[in-house]
């Protein structure tokens, strides 16, 4: 039995069990990195979503496939083409019990299919590299093994869940974002399987964020015979570029990226079209209205160019996750989990954004870093640690144990909770 300081027998039954999975779940994890599931490989996400389904019969859970619209994309050439999405999974049992928790995980990764980093190696005895190992296929792992855990246990009727399994996260979830103020309506508290932080610390406070895209159209000419003639599409964009840049460092905690710009093709011609992507951090509701404030104007002005058009497309899709009081009295319990583990968890603000920000905006408290420990995230250099598989799969397993044996869980009572009839 394990010598870790827990509240009683049961709960360390259930730690030294996991203990006993690390091979399994490394398995697991190699089936699933090695399966390229870039957002938009609809082929490839699907064949993540029908294997998550096939490991849910150990859970003896509901199980229902949703379908998700296209994904409305500004091409390079300016024009707005919609992108198919592969299907969401979604994973429930015990809707009518005291406590709901629901629990989300992405299965997309940003390594298309043509993409040379496809395979998993070995760094170090304990550290691998590969695609989706970190973020978020290893989470994926530790939440499965945690809920084999805690159906293991005799608590299991105190509690209920819910997964959603969703398949475009990495391209800031514009469609299933649909899916989750509804989710939130049923359940008391999240638990999302991004991964930690490099050193094993927990996100606490997001910016928010806003992805768009902005096309400048102008008027073809030749370069040389009828320069005059011509309205540069290109020029407009850099007018554009350097106005929105300028807003940097006007307001504390706003970041300004334009991070793509295509336009024109032979020098011998003025070019008629430009397209730019840019993103945009922000830190709470008031930002976001100055942001849309300042940019409006600065499209204005360049509309007001002879000859000149520009259009913008996008917006802010996720809004700022602010520590509300219940959330921090959760992060106070995981906190406590991981005391027993052995853990010493800090929750440290950040910029970056995940479906943690969804659900907060939805009102819902929830924990978004409980996957594996890694870094490098998004590039080929992507690594995390196979121990925490199991360390990690432990802390969700004793999260979800406390929850439903807690007698006092008044700071979950949440105004307006529908329990579903699923």
């Amino acid at each position: 039995m394990t010598d870790l300081t827990v509240n009683n027998e049961m709960e360390a039954h259930a730690l030294d069990w996991i203990a006993t999975q690390q091979k399994i779940m490394q398995q697991d994890l190699w089936t699933l990195a090695e399966i390229n599931s870039g957002s938009y490989h609809v082929e490839g996400v699907n064949k993540v979503a029908d294997t998550l389904a096939q490991w849910s019969q150990k859970l003896d859970c509901e199980v229902e496939f949703i379908d998700l619209p296209p994904h409305d994309v500004v091409d390079d050439s300016g024009q707005l083409n919609q992108k198919p999405l592969g299907r969401a999974l979604r994973l429930f049992k015990r809707p009518q019990a005291p406590t709901q928790v629901f629990l989300c995980a992405h299965m997309d990764t940003v390594f298309p299919i043509d993409h040379p980093f496809q395979k998993i190696s070995h760094l170090e005895d304990d550290i691998i590299n590969g695609p989706g190992v970190a973020d978020l296929k290893g989470g994926i792992v530790v939440m499965f093994k945690a809920l084999e855990a805690f159906e293991r246990s005799p608590l299991q009727h105190q509690l209920g869940w819910e997964i959603l399994f969703n398949p475009d996260e990495e391209i800031g979830s514009p469609s299933s974002a649909k899916l989750f103020p509804e989710i939130a309506q049923r359940h008391h508290l999240g638990l999302i399987y991004e991964p930690s932080f490099a050193d094993g610390n927990l996100a606490g406070a997001r910016k928010g964020s806003g992805n768009f895209s902005v096309v400048t159209r102008g008027k073809a000419a030749h370069a040389g015979r009828e320069h005059h003639l011509g309205r540069n599409a290109i020029r407009a964009m850099a007018d554009f570029t350097c106005a929105l840049d300028d807003l940097n460092g006007q307001q504390p905690g706003i970041t300004i990226n334009p991070g793509f710009v295509k336009g024109g093709g032979a020098v011998n011609i003025v070019p008629d079209t430009c397209t730019m992507r840019f993103n945009i951090r922000i830190e709470d509701s008031q930002q976001q209205a100055w942001c849309e404030d300042k940019i409006a104007t600065i499209l204005a002005d360049i509309n007001a160019v002879d000859g000149i058009s520009i259009e913008l497309h996008g917006g802010f899709g996720r809004q700022p996750k602010v520590l509300s009081e219940a959330n921090q009295t959760l992060c106070k319990l995981v906190q406590s989990c991981g005391q027993s583990l052995g853990l010493s968890l800090e929750f440290l603000p950040t910029g970056g954004c995940c479906d943690g920000n969804n659900l907060a905006a939805a009102g819902l408290p929830n924990i978004d870093t409980l996957g594996v420990q890694g870094g490098k995230i998004h590039s080929a250099d992507e690594y995390m640690h196979l121990s925490s598989l199991t360390t990690r799969s432990q802390l969700s397993a004793l999260i979800l144990l406390r929850l439903a044996q807690s007698e006092d869980l008044v700071w979950l009572q949440r105004e307006g909770m529908v329990r579903a009839s699923c």
